[in-house]
């Protein structure tokens, strides 16, 4: 049986990152007031040292290290955020970092683990590929595996994160964040539980990469066989054994989240909220706004993370517009005789929807002769503007084809 970590154990690792990191800035979030009709806090581990709550696990792990320990280095797999942490952990204790991460890790956060000193090595498609490579490196060269979320150092050092949390809003009833192995909801929960046992702890995962709510029903850990998400922060294919005992005694929920859920979080809290964040770091927000879960308020959300790739931020921004109604992407069919574009623009300006791009094509084997097929990506403002426009289209006589219909 695990023996779970304890509330000494978190408030100990606090003492050790005193002057490595920061304390967190707790936001208040209008919209998720609104929605949750009570209050409703971020914490902003997206502004933490290395762009996550992961230091802190990391350099927990590190700085306990003997001399001879670290003299051999340490060696640890990612997506990117505990990369990150280690890398910056290892330089700061003084000791040499390799770090192994999927292929089509994210290549901003493969630049800062490099930045911070380390030796990249991309090695596999998944977390899990590279959590393989990682550990046979350790076995060959006597590097220390520093694993990114079952370890109880590592659970010690996420656990400070409730500390911030309990002493920012004392009269929290309910702290949500995102799940991959289980690392920060379980560090989490330890120290809310000590301190609050009325608080309840609700852990998110992208339901595409959700191996906890099948782990939980079989009391063991389950290896999903397999997952996507642009969630990659969570994107993990098992729970941890030491993790999966502390979310099962601890947690009071597992739920899950859409793609959709996950792109609108991010939308809004860039919009409304001015706070860049990545996938993994919105699930929690995701799972408020789409209202899977009943919560009592005050609530505090964490933003996990904040190490997002550019061009995925675009696509993302783009799928939360859609998802929200707010940007549409269809082809119409018209006649194909002069000033038949000109008026199907006139018409979408009528109703006051702004045209993004026109793409007029007759090569369509689809298409009659004299026929014309337009592609249009138009912004409207939301769901209702949207049916509005469509149904007007339709009206006059336009043929409005989504993408996926006949």
């Amino acid at each position: 049986m695990t023996e779970l970590v304890g509330l000494a154990d978190v408030q100990a690792a606090r003492e050790l990152l005193a002057g490595v990191t920061r304390t967190t800035p707790l936001e208040p979030s209008r919209p998720l007031s609104a929605v949750l009709g009570g209050p409703a806090w971020l914490k902003c581990e997206n502004v933490q040292r290395a762009g996550s709550y992961k230091v802190r696990g990391a350099y927990v792990r590190i700085s306990r290290l003997s001399a001879e320990e670290r003299e051999r280095g340490v060696v640890a797999a990612s997506a990117g955020n505990h990369a990150q942490g280690v890398a910056l952990a290892a330089g700061l204790v003084g000791t040499h970092a390799t770090v192994f991460m999927p292929v089509n890790a994210p290549l901003p956060k493969v630049a800062a683990t490099k930045g911070y000193g380390a030796q990249v090595e991309l090695v596999g498609n998944t977390v899990d590929e590279s959590l393989v490579a990682a550990q046979t490196y350790a076995e060959r060269t006597g590097a220390v595996f520093i694993h990114p979320f079952d370890h109880r150092d590592v659970i010690a050092g996420q656990g400070t994160v409730a500390l911030e949390i309990l002493e920012q809003c004392p009269d929290v009833r309910t702290i949500i964040t995102g799940v991959g192995g289980g690392g920060l909801v379980s560090g989490i929960a330890v120290a809310a539980k000590a301190l609050r046992p009325d608080v309840r702890v609700i852990g998110v995962q992208a339901a595409s990469a959700a191996a906890y709510p099948p782990s939980l029903l079989a009391g063991e850990p389950v290896r999903l066989p397999a997952f996507s998400t642009i969630a990659d922060g969570i994107a993990v294919g098992r729970p941890g054994d030491i993790t999966f005992t502390h979310v099962s005694k601890l947690v009071d929920d597992v739920v899950t989240v859409s793609e959709e859920d996950i792109s609108r979080a991010l939308l809004m809290l860039l919009e409304r909220g001015k706070q860049v964040v990545e996938p993994a770091g919105a699930v929690g927000v995701a799972a408020l706004l789409a209202g899977v879960v009943e919560v009592e308020a005050p609530v505090v959300a964490v933003l996990s993370g904040g190490n997002i790739d550019p061009l995925l931020m675009l696509r993302v921004i783009e799928h939360g517009l859609a998802a929200a109604g707010r940007y549409l992407r269809f082809t119409v069919r018209c006649s194909d005789r002069p000033g038949q574009l000109a008026s199907l623009l006139g018409e979408i300006a009528e109703h006051r929807a702004n045209v993004v791009d026109v793409e007029h094509q007759r090569a369509n084997p689809h298409l009659h002769l004299g026929e014309v097929e337009v592609a249009l990506s138009v912004e409207t403002r939301g769901v209702e503007h949207s049916d509005t426009l469509i149904s007007a289209l339709r009206a006059s006589g336009y043929q409005v084809v989504f993408a996926g219909e006949a």
